[in-house]
């Protein structure tokens, strides 16, 4: 089968176009992309299979016409780029949808109810389904795979706010976690490459990109995860405050004169690296002037100590772990980073081999030394690999 996956990003939109076999799963990738900065002059990415990638710059205005731009690409090709089924990456599927689900009318109505869970990512992510239902017509069935669904293993002493319990029932507030599409692939990876079972294995994996966020995992099964009601809760992110005192939303409100919305805003919009740096989302920028600037030193110090902290936490649920896993853009590309989340760690047995880890950027590697009680590895996620395999198996079963 022939599946197109949609990533949908805040401000871009990735896809890949995959031949999906029968059974094992087993992909091949027939072309991958990605459209970026949109709303303004977009860089449009595109990849075939085995040919060299193809840049533009083309005025694109939101996600719709992004799809429609990428639809366009794989027709022109022709029989080759032919769509049997589409993938789409949800990132909150509330605790309605705790498994991969075909689209329908009344799951698309279901999935618009919850998009002010994730306003950064379920508001594009609907928009690239609708527009594909406009594109490709009836005919081609669609899916959706939700960032949620890997964490609806979390005991509830785990997921349960300490707020009054009728309330919580009544609106349906829980934690629910977010990533799992990129932990789902994580686990499976590292238990290839340990030569054991994913769900034989104790794990704190770190997802850190503009959205962060890290898991507890025992035995394959998400025990604890940072991220909570909503992708804001947990570590230090591109955009996003993370762990704050919740009194500050009313405290703001008050004193700035905005309404608690407008503050909620802030704390997905402007803060983060971003509002501690005062100029960057970026961890590359603010790493590259950490000495001149002090800003932009104190926002990596507050990412990494928060990550730290999870991490300790995270040892202390599991009462240890066989492994720590970065993946994300920033784990997989930021040996710094890593480096000072796991520095001071030796007291339970996770030291890095300071050499290694900074050779292993952008690809698979341990990044431990040997004597190291607890590996380090760094595992590039594929969470489009992951959504093509959960289509396929969706509409055939």
């Amino acid at each position: 089968m022939t599946v197109l996956v949609f990533n949908a990003g805040s401000s871009s939109l990735k896809f890949r176009l995959s031949q999906v076999g029968a059974g094992s799963g087993a992909a091949r990738e027939l072309a991958r992309g990605t459209v970026e900065r949109l709303g303004t002059e977009a860089a449009v990415t595109v990849l075939w299979e085995g040919q060299p990638p193809v840049r533009e710059a083309a005025k694109v205005r939101d996600h719709g016409e992004a799809v429609r731009r990428v639809v366009e690409r794989l027709r022109a090709i022709g029989e080759s780029g032919r769509v049997e089924a589409v993938g789409h990456r949800v990132v909150h599927g509330g605790d309605r949808f705790v498994r991969p689900t075909r689209i329908d009318d009344k799951v698309l109505a279901a999935l618009e109810a919850l998009e002010d869970l994730a306003p950064l990512h379920n508001r594009p992510g609907l928009a690239v389904i609708r527009a594909c239902r406009e594109v490709l017509g009836p005919d081609v069935p669609m899916v959706a795979v939700f960032d949620t669904a890997f964490h609806a293993t979390l005991p509830e002493y785990a997921y349960r706010y300490a707020i009054p319990y009728a309330l919580a029932e009544r609106h349906g507030i829980r934690r629910f976690g977010f990533h799992g599409t990129s932990y789902r692939y994580v686990v499976a990876r590292y238990g290839e490459l340990a030569g054991r079972p994913g769900d034989d294995q104790t794990l704190v994996v770190f997802h850190l990109g503009s959205g962060c966020s890290a898991a507890a995992i025992r035995d394959g099964v998400s025990v604890d995860t940072s991220m909570g009601f909503t992708p804001l809760e947990g570590l230090v992110m591109g955009t996003r405050a993370g762990d704050l005192d919740p009194a500050l939303v009313g405290y703001l409100a008050t004193k700035e004169g905005v309404p608690p919305a407008e503050v909620e805003r802030w704390l997905n919009e402007r803060s983060g690296l971003l509002g501690l740096s005062g100029h960057s989302a970026d961890m590359r920028d603010l790493l590259a002037r950490e000495q001149s600037d002090p800003r932009a030193r104190l926002a990596v110090e507050v990412f990494c100590y928060r990550a730290r902290k999870y991490l300790g936490a995270y040892l202390a649920v599991l009462g240890g772990a066989d492994a720590v896993i970065f993946t994300g853009g920033i784990g997989e590309h930021a040996p710094e980073v890593r480096a000072r989340i796991c520095a001071g760690m030796e007291w339970c047995g996770l030291v890095l081999d300071l050499a290694q880890n900074a050779h292993v950027i952008g690809k698979e590697g341990c990044i431990s030394t040997a004597a190291s009680a607890i590996r380090a590895f760094v595992i590039p996620t594929d969470e489009e690999a992951i959504i093509a395999r959960d289509t396929v198996e969706t509409l055939r079963g």
